[in-house]
């Protein structure tokens, strides 16, 4: 059997913790600082906390041929509305109603804070897209010095993690802040299953096998690999795809999962940024707690497993990254990063008015 570790960091004395994750419904119990993980004896009961392989997917790419694997880059995170407006007036009223749904983030800041009285706000944030803008080379998606401060002020007052695709080291280095939760790898950082001497060899194939498909870039994440394709002609598409299709066919335990203009492979375990969010609330201390109101940012396809978990919850909210109507399970909209620091700012202001109340009462 193969223990999993997740590595955070702790928020005040900027130690990493490892956690090992099990099949135990009751992952770990706190101790101050320590988290105590359970025997394991399977990992395949249903407590087993893993990465999620989007099925449906699978089994189109493996039924479908070249073309639905194309299909399926072309529809890169998350699924845009279907019905494609045929007037400036379809168009205006399409987005009205899907602004009606999921309103703006700042435009209901109000009811969000009102929603948190009594409680304790925990902020999740994806990375590339909500922190940074997204870019066409993954290794200059920087973000401002403006966004830095945001966040490490936001982390003063409310716990906060970064919950991304990437390794955790790789964000690392973009955000440096020890005062953050850092979930890489969608939640767990490569300290298990496979170590990563597997995903050594499947990156170099990668490499090896698209480096002459001009802009397409293979990153090694530790824990998955990914392979970025939103430098690529679309007329290559489909000979990449075929390539990192013949790649997989030499790994049967692992399995593609999609981002925004990305294609992952990892193994095929159950993980996705819902558990991810559901397992650092549980080492928080906030698991089964009603006085505290998970706030979840992203934009991308993945994190709508994230949005998900906090509606199945009926606690918490999350808000969509978006410029244009998408099928989401979030609450809330915010159109850009931009407005991701504008909102993380209002946040900040409002407990510092909060505080100076309660101070003077």
């Amino acid at each position: 059997m193969t223990k999993q570790n997740v590595v955070v960091a702790e928020t005040k004395s900027g130690l990493a913790i490892t956690v090992s994750v099990s099949n135990s419904s009751s992952l770990f119990s706190t101790v101050g600082h320590q988290i105590k993980p359970p025997v394991v004896t399977t990992p395949t009961a249903g407590g087993y906390i893993a990465i999620s392989p989007n099925k449906q997917l699978l089994k189109k790419l493996e039924t479908g041929g070249m073309n639905a694997w194309v299909e399926s880059m072309r529809a890169s995170s998350p699924t845009h509305i279907k019905s494609i407006p045929t007037s400036l007036s379809s168009s205006i009223q399409d987005y009205t109603s899907w602004m009606h749904h999921h309103p703006s983030a700042l435009n209901m800041f109000e009811q969000i804070t009102s929603a948190s009285k009594g409680k304790q706000i925990v902020m999740f944030l994806d990375y590339d897209g909500t922190l940074s803008p997204i870019v066409e080379d993954p290794d200059r998606a920087f973000m401002s010095e403006g966004m830095r401060r945001v966040v490490k002020n936001v982390a003063r007052y409310f716990p906060t993690a970064i919950v991304t695709g990437r390794c955790r080291d790789k964000v690392y280095s973009f955000v440096r802040l020890t005062e953050l939760y850092y979930a890489g790898s969608h939640g767990m950082d490569i300290k298990g299953p496979s170590k990563s001497s597997k995903n050594k060899k499947v990156y170099k194939a990668l490499v090896e096998r698209t480096k002459s498909i001009p802009g397409a870039k293979v990153e090694n994440n530790k824990f998955c690999v990914s392979v970025h394709f939103r430098c690529v002609d679309e007329k290559s598409w489909s000979p990449l795809a075929d390539q990192v299709k013949s790649v997989l066919k030499e790994y049967p335990k692992l399995t593609l999962t999609q981002g925004r203009k990305v294609l992952e492979i990892r193994p095929t375990i159950k993980w996705d940024k819902g558990k991810a969010l559901e397992f650092l609330l549980e080492s928080l201390g906030f698991a089964n707690r009603n006085n505290v109101l998970p706030l979840y940012i992203g934009d991308d396809r993945t994190d709508e497993d994230a949005f998900k978990v906090l509606r199945k919850r009926r606690q918490g909210f999350g808000i969509l990254v978006s410029k244009t109507p998408k099928e989401t399970s979030a609450s809330y909209s915010l159109q850009e990063p931009s407005e991701v620091m504008d909102f993380l700012h209002r946040l900040v202001e409002w407990k510092k008015v909060s505080l100076q109340s309660q101070s003077r009462v």
